[in-house]
């Protein structure tokens, strides 16, 4: 996914679809950026929905927060809607790190 304006973690990448007015955006900024900080190699990444439509089409973003775990190599390997508890993105990012690339994400 070389098209989301900043760089991949090394390990993994939490990308964060948000809009200006959403609240749960704001906690779920807070919980992707104290689990990038927590783990080694893992960039945070908050991208606003409504300047970059062309992302939300191409990726079927049909709310905020929408969350997606990408692994090294920029696949998708998780998606989630709505506010992610610190526990699942953690589990996720253990999936992330360890994931062979698939076809079809599995949800958070």
């Amino acid at each position: 996914m070389a098209d989301l304006g900043a760089d991949l973690g090394e390990r993994a990448t939490l990308v964060q679809f948000s809009t200006a007015f959403c609240q749960p955006c704001r906690a779920t900024r807070r919980v992707l950026a104290d689990v990038s900080e927590l783990v080694p190699g893992v960039a945070h990444v908050e991208i606003d929905a409504e300047s970059r439509l062309d992302l939300v089409r191409r990726l079927d973003i049909m709310r905020t927060p929408t969350v997606l775990v990408l692994d090294s190599t920029g696949n998708i390997v998780k998606r989630a809607s709505g506010q992610p508890r610190k526990a699942d993105v953690l589990a996720a990012l253990a999936g992330a790190v360890s994931h062979v690339s698939s076809q079809n994400p599995d949800d958070m």
